[in-house]
């Protein structure tokens, strides 16, 4: 049996973007619905969290410190010790019913998020990167609701998942020019119990998918093949992250969203960050290097 242990207890609205900094020995992400960014230290125990203005996506750890955080008001700088919050850059800033949603970054130190309709699953999302000096790019467009943005350790691969289209993507990935070409579905989830939404990529080279609304992560082959499943004790899990001192926990985020008031009594971890014995190794997590 696969151990699997409630790290951290709470009940957020639509936990998302679990991110281990190797250099703190610390595990942040966000409540989106919160919104607010939480921060959790396994050595002290101690969770600390700040609130934030908008609907909050993704962050993303920063090599120069602290944080960037993607709102639906755009990219943000993010003190979390103080909880000062600057703006960046916002690409959809004529765009008042698109947020950002799940975002990475490469091993050139850009990022690399997608925008989704908050109002409408209307297809009016788009990828972007964002490079270290500010300026961004859109990569494409088209989309309802972006996740599962990762890497092969090898960076010869990118993941995407769009959610709502029930599929989970590959492109050949060029980490020199920072572009993608050549994408193919890989993984069609039409017929599983739950939606493709956040991920992350082992040492092995596996996709490890978390399954919402189907109570279970999914390890992947590159080919898309199911390798094996963990079923988890709430319905809704929504991202993962590998961290701990030796990146062999894998943190899943959850969510209380969307679960009727007798699935909230049945599960009283849901909205909890779990900590799953996975029996693999992830890789560090890059920095922006803006």
């Amino acid at each position: 049996m696969t151990q699997i242990d409630c790290a951290v207890p709470g009940r957020n609205k639509l936990g998302e973007s679990p991110v281990w900094s190797v250099r703190e020995a610390a595990l942040y992400w966000v409540d989106s619905r919160g919104p607010a960014v939480y921060r959790y230290d396994p050595a002290g125990g101690e969770v600390r969290s700040h609130p934030l203005p908008a609907v909050a996506g993704s962050i993303q750890l920063r090599r120069s410190g602290g944080l960037i955080a993607a709102l639906q008001t755009g990219f943000h700088t993010f003190d979390f010790a103080s909880g000062t919050l600057a703006p960046l850059v916002d690409p959809e800033a004529d765009q008042p019913e698109n947020r950002f949603n799940d975002g990475r970054v490469d091993r050139r130190g850009r990022i690399w998020c997608g925008t989704m309709n908050d109002t409408r699953r209307d297809p009016t999302g788009s990828l972007y990167r964002l490079d270290p000096d500010h300026a961004w790019t859109k990569m494409r467009d088209d989309i309802i609701v972006p996740n599962s943005i990762c890497w092969s350790p090898d960076d010869r691969v990118m993941y995407f998942a769009d959610t709502y289209r029930h599929y989970i993507m590959s492109y050949a990935f060029d980490l020199d020019a920072g572009t993608i070409r050549d994408g193919k579905v890989i993984v069609d989830t039409t017929d599983h119990p739950g939606r493709p939404d956040g991920s992350t990529v082992d040492a092995e080279g596996f996709l490890w998918n978390a399954e919402f609304a189907a109570s279970r992560l999914v390890r992947y082959a590159p080919d898309g093949r199911i390798d094996r499943t963990i079923a988890l004790p709430v319905t809704n899990a929504t991202s993962c992250s590998f961290g701990g001192p030796n990146l062999d926990v894998l943190f899943v985020t959850t969510a209380t969203q969307w679960l009727s008031p007798d699935q909230l009594e049945a599960q009283p971890l849901a909205g909890s960050v779990f900590a799953v014995d996975a029996g693999v190794r992830g890789l560090p997590e890059p920095e922006y290097l803006g």
